[in-house]
């Protein structure tokens, strides 16, 4: 949970709240400006029986766990790759942050294969880095996300987006299409998916291109702007400081109260 804090005016201040569904940009007149993340408006994309049916057996409370765990754990793989690409070194018992607690956790070992698998592609591949975790803008359709990893494999340049699921989804499809016209050049853009910790061939890894699906992001964006319609960020005023006035307190003869002495109470008491 993210906040910004802007005074308004003499002794108070605007508090704005945001969560994972907005980015905030700054215009050239100073102005703060909300816009929607990709995967909030790529999850309005429909889901397909498939995702139904997992729901149906789950059960929603289960299902919340899950979705959540699965997060969490991406979150942290995606800390240490970002940690790997910058010349570190990732230790097994190395603690990274849980997003849902706050907290710092040891990797587990899931998570820990995902990365062994991480490395085995980029040494397979040997790709060049051109940027990790960058926040891209889409001015013209007012939208806003961060790119996992772009390079250049061969003479061809990649947008790559990690997950740790073992499976693409359509939203998925949708997320990468939408940063990658969020930079410029798109058409020199390809686009691929790469599954660490997968569990289908001895490598660990899958690298799958995705076909541009930016007209179907566009459809979803379309719903998530009927189904939103009047939901913005959490914006209130506060007072900038908090204190307690000092009040004197008077006695019944209109003298001030002597501050309590518990020996005066104990003579009191004899």
């Amino acid at each position: 949970m993210k906040r910004t804090i802007k005074k308004v005016k003499k002794g108070i201040v605007q508090l704005t709240t945001i969560d994972e569904r907005w980015y905030i940009k700054t215009n050239g007149a100073g102005e703060e400006i909300f816009v929607p993340s990709v995967t909030w408006i790529a999850s309005y994309f429909p889901k397909g029986i498939g995702f139904f049916k997992w729901l149906a057996n789950t059960g929603w409370d289960e299902a919340q766990a899950q979705k959540q765990a699965a997060a969490d754990k991406g979150s942290k793989v995606h800390q240490a790759i970002v940690k790997l690409l910058n010349g570190e070194t990732i230790k097994m018992d190395d603690e990274l942050i849980n997003p849902d607690t706050g907290e710092q956790e040891e990797l587990t070992v899931e998570e820990y294969e995902c990365l062994m698998s991480f490395v085995l592609w980029f040494n397979d591949t040997k790709p060049v880095t051109l940027s990790r975790e960058m926040v891209v803008f889409n001015t013209r359709e007012k939208y806003a996300g961060t790119i996992d990893y772009l390079c250049k494999i061969g003479d061809k340049i990649w947008l790559v987006d990690f997950k740790t699921s073992q499976t693409i989804w359509p939203e998925h499809e949708l997320q990468v299409s939408a940063y990658k016209y969020a930079l410029p050049g798109p058409d020199m853009i390809n686009l691929a998916i790469l599954q660490l910790g997968y569990r289908r061939n001895k490598k660990g890894y899958k690298f799958t291109e995705i076909e541009d699906n930016f007209h179907l992001f566009l459809s979803a964006k379309a719903i998530w702007a009927h189904e939103t319609k009047g939901i913005a960020p959490l914006k209130k005023d506060y007072p900038e400081n908090l204190f307690l006035e000092k009040e004197e307190e008077l006695g019944n003869n209109g003298e001030p109260i002597k501050e309590f002495n518990e020996d005066d109470a104990r003579l009191q008491d004899r």
